[in-house]
């Protein structure tokens, strides 16, 4: 088994975001991670392959715009009031 473990710290400072988010990434279950803590606080690892996972689950694509409407043509004798 020849997988790369991260820690909290080091997720955080790849996405740069709060261990806040990650820790609620974990706790719905939408990030897969192991708790290594024996006590109350747990200590996270985090499997590099599981947040590759994770990471393209949440990519988005552009939507595709409509083409742009040409111009309309105003009909001679057209007068706009402003």
């Amino acid at each position: 088994m020849n997988a790369e473990w991260l820690t909290l710290p080091e997720v955080r400072k790849l996405l740069r975001c709060r261990e806040s988010k990650i820790r609620s990434w974990i706790a719905s279950g939408a990030l897969t991670a192991i708790n290594l803590s024996d006590g109350e606080r747990p200590r996270y690892r985090i499997r590099r392959s599981d947040l590759d996972d994770f990471l393209t689950t949440r990519s988005v694509r552009p939507e595709s715009r409509p083409a742009r409407r040409q111009k309309q043509e105003r009909p001679a004798g057209y007068v706009e009031y402003v």
